[in-house]
């Protein structure tokens, strides 16, 4: 299970799948600086994104 505190690009690097789920929330940040440091709810903030919502679906994309 993925949580919000975890780095943005860890994800990414992990489960390649979640790329798509970032990229349709608007969260284009993978070549960003930040993504190295900030986690999922920080950079969802950072963009106004639901935080829920987002986890909701990375959390489908790793399960399917």
């Amino acid at each position: 299970m993925i949580t919000k505190n975890r780095s943005i690009l860890d994800i990414v690097e992990k489960y390649p799948e979640t790329v798509e789920v970032f990229l349709n929330h608007g969260m284009h940040c993978f070549g960003c600086m930040a993504a190295r440091f900030e986690n999922i709810e920080q950079g969802a903030m950072a963009h106004g994104i639901d935080v829920d919502q987002l986890m909701q679906d990375l959390n489908k994309a790793v399960s399917l």
